[in-house]
């Protein structure tokens, strides 16, 4: 018999985008558990969750954690095909691979870029196969300057860089709030070394489809929002430049049912500032949705 510990170490899975590019993500728990579906943020990967997913996973969750299309393991879309309805496409179509349907469906829990899709996803054909929905730190209106600060970090340092501490220089100043890492090892989940170079783990190019038309993607998750009738849970970093009080106010308006979890030392990067919060918050939720 296996120990507890070694019970809650992910097995990787390969699944089939909406396009037939190949997605890599990492399961934790039983197969036949509660699905969990836990979409990153742009730039970050499926390990983002995996002090999250062993926690669910104890608590008898099957998780399944994806790198999205151009993040992580995953593959690049060859003609840079990052829009929104392909990140919704994926996600149904990696629900209607793990077994999700409407009598048995999964809750998802995105982050940021992950939030936007599952958001978008609940209001879909196939949507009906979320049964529960966790944003973290995203909502409809968010703040435009936070959003630029994102989206002005994904596009930069395209010709990598000599040394993890350069890397680890260019993280401490996109998060301030977070202390310098003294050893920078533990950034190489989000690097890639070529030609003795070091270079994010993601596709440079998808901050060409991310968000180019910020008025439609505001009107398509006010849309989904107020049709929301499935548990909802909005985690909020109380430091985020992202989502303000007057954007949560607004989404709460939207969906008065949903419920709100603010993590006061967190900011944007809400599961990586205050883990242990952000999992309490999530574990709480998913265990009665």
């Amino acid at each position: 018999m296996p120990s507890s510990a070694e019970a809650l170490e992910p097995t990787t899975l390969r699944l089939r985008a909406c396009d037939g590019l190949t997605l890599v993500a990492d399961s934790f728990g039983p197969t036949d558990g509660p699905l969990v579906v836990m979409l990153h943020g742009g730039g970050q990967n499926r390990h983002s969750w995996k002090r999250t997913g062993r926690a669910l996973a104890a608590a008898g969750m099957r998780v399944v954690a994806v790198d999205a299309r151009g993040h992580g393991d995953s593959e690049w879309s060859p003609n840079g095909n990052y829009t929104r309805d392909s990140l919704v496409g994926d996600l149904l179509g990696v629900l209607d691979q793990l077994g999700a349907t409407p009598d048995n469906g999964a809750v998802v829990v995105g982050a940021s870029m992950g939030g936007i899709t599952g958001l978008l996803a609940t209001a879909a054909p196939g949507g009906a196969a979320i049964r529960a929905l966790v944003l973290v730190d995203i909502v409809p209106r968010s703040e435009a300057a936070g959003v630029e600060r994102v989206m002005d970090f994904l596009g930069k340092h395209r010709d990598g860089f000599d040394t993890l501490d350069q890397v680890a220089d260019a993280v401490a100043a996109y998060l301030p709030h977070r202390p310098r890492p003294d050893n920078a090892d533990g950034l190489l989940r989000n690097l890639r070394q070529r030609d003795g170079r070091w270079y994010w783990h993601w596709d440079p190019d998808l901050i060409s489809n991310l968000d180019r038309d910020p008025g439609a993607r505001i009107a398509e998750m006010e849309a989904a929002a107020a049709a929301l009738t499935i548990p909802v849970l909005l985690v909020r970093g109380a430091k985020s430049d992202v989502v303000s009080d007057e954007g949560t106010q607004a989404f709460l308006a939207l969906a008065p049912h949903a419920r709100l979890a603010q993590i006061a030392a967190a900011a944007h990067t809400a599961a990586g500032d205050d883990n242990d919060a952000f999992t309490d918050a999530v574990a709480g939720f998913v265990a009665t949705a």
